[in-house]
């Protein structure tokens, strides 16, 4: 017989992060308000964020130590946050310290002047470190603009990729180079995804494509250049958002499946290279009908929304409402945007965002924000491996849960009302009482013992 170990942790916005002592069995003829059913859903691949310059220029305020200890929390196998895959641009985003591309040299088709040099300032050392701690972490890469030469018009934000065969060659060598640029740094690139935002259309680096786009570059260009390289990185159709105003795009009843998902994998020539679909921001009213099309696919939420730079524990509660949505619908793992950022979370291109940690270069002190605990509910327990387990009754809309390839079970649940209210979870083998206090996240872990 076997005697389940439960431990207990949760967070609000006074304490976060604390410890609670193990519950009791429910008193007799408690009736169970959340219950872990049989079903076995997807297959989980990870957490993680985005390695971005800016992030990287807060980091380099600390002292070596405490450093040292952020990055450890972050990725080592055994600490706070525990990443497994994360993802890096090509060339600028939003948050790098100014625009780049890796070749800006006009009509070099043959890419003779693609260079990630620097990349070998930035990006490159903040990647390394992190891999030095979890020499499995993956990595997925995506483009937030081609080099401007390519595009309509020629610059760096808003426009088109140019539609003529040799300027497609040319791009898809682009990404061949980049991957086999990062591998010469012993650096693996996992994942490429083919344009950041496929409609965004914004004063930072940002390119359109439509889905006919997509399917014909992925098809005709893209996958036969890295089969012609002999490159093993994963084609994902990603990362895919929606068009703004997002009310007009919901009262008219379109949909990123339907105008993305649906073109390109529709296509046999073009799907049979895509590995997996990422979404992000609006791209996740889509997903439920993308997985529910493809569920042989893997699925990733690919950034997660931003905020404004307050990082409110108000805030913090919505984040936790797309972790759940996400899981809800099929992803197979989610990454969080700024890891870390400095007070404020400004932009080069002038946009707030939230962060999972803020380091203040005057005091040269790192803060953990409330995203950061919501992601350690998350993260910590859940190793890439764990199946996804069914839920029944009340409290399911509020709750995840995993069986990690232990066997043990990991439930993240939240309170979101304003008064404590108690959870009774039935495991399979036991009944136990919590009280969840008012506006908190909990992780519950359930480990059979022998007795």
């Amino acid at each position: 017989m076997s005697v389940p170990m439960i431990k207990w942790f949760t967070s609000t916005e006074q304490a976060a992060w604390v410890e609670q002592k193990a519950p009791e069995q429910a008193a007799p003829g408690t009736a169970p308000n959340l219950t872990v059913t049989g079903e076995s859903h997807q297959v989980l691949e990870g957490f993680g964020g985005c390695f971005n310059e800016l992030g990287y220029e807060a980091l380099s305020a600390l002292p070596e130590e405490e450093r040292a200890k952020l990055m450890h929390d972050l990725f080592h196998p055994e600490g706070e946050q525990r990443f497994s895959i994360c993802r890096l641009p090509i060339g600028a985003s939003d948050y790098a310290l100014e625009w780049y591309s890796h070749n800006e040299t006009d009509g070099d088709y043959a890419m003779e002047h693609f260079s990630i040099e620097r990349d070998r300032k930035y990006l490159i050392p903040y990647i390394k470190e992190a891999l030095a701690l979890n020499p499995e972490l993956k990595l997925f890469a995506s483009p937030w603009s081609p080099p401007t030469w390519m595009k309509f018009p020629k610059a760096y934000n808003y426009g088109t990729l140019r539609w003529e065969p040799e300027n497609l060659a040319a791009y898809a060598l682009y990404f061949v180079k980049f991957v086999q640029a990062y591998r010469e740094e012993g650096i693996t690139i996992h994942q490429v995804h083919v344009q950041n935002e496929v409609v965004a259309d914004q004063k930072f680096p940002s390119c359109v494509w439509t889905g006919e786009q997509l399917r014909e570059f992925i098809r005709d260009y893209l996958g036969p250049a890295f089969e012609a390289h002999g490159l093993d990185t994963e084609i994902w159709l990603g990362t895919i958002n929606a068009p703004e105003p997002w009310d007009e795009w919901l009262k008219h009843k379109s949909s990123d499946h339907d105008a993305f998902a649906g073109v390109v994998l529709g296509d046999p020539e073009a799907y049979k290279y895509v590995k997996g679909v990422g979404y992000q921001w609006a791209g996740k009213y889509a997903i439920q009908r993308t997985v529910e099309s493809y569920p042989e696919l893997r699925y990733m939420q690919t950034e997660n929304e931003c905020g404004d730079g307050k990082n409110t524990w108000f805030y913090a509660k919505y984040v936790y409402n797309l972790y759940h949505q996400y899981f809800s619908n099929g992803v197979h793992a989610y990454i969080y945007w700024n890891m870390v950022l400095a007070p404020q979370g400004r932009s080069t291109w002038g946009w707030e965002q939230n962060s999972m940690l803020t380091v203040d270069p005057d005091l040269r002190q790192a803060e953990a924000n409330p995203e950061y605990y919501v992601m350690q509910h998350f993260s910590r327990f859940a190793a890439p491996g764990s199946v996804r387990t069914g839920l029944a009754g009340p409290w399911s809309g509020h709750a995840t849960a995993f069986r990690t390839p232990a066997g043990g079970l990991t439930l993240v649940v939240a309170n979101p009302y304003k008064e404590s209210r108690m959870l009774h979870l039935h495991n399979g083998t036991a009944l136990h009482s919590f009280r969840l206090e008012a506006e908190s996240f909990h992780t519950i872990v359930v480990e059979e013992q022998a007795d």
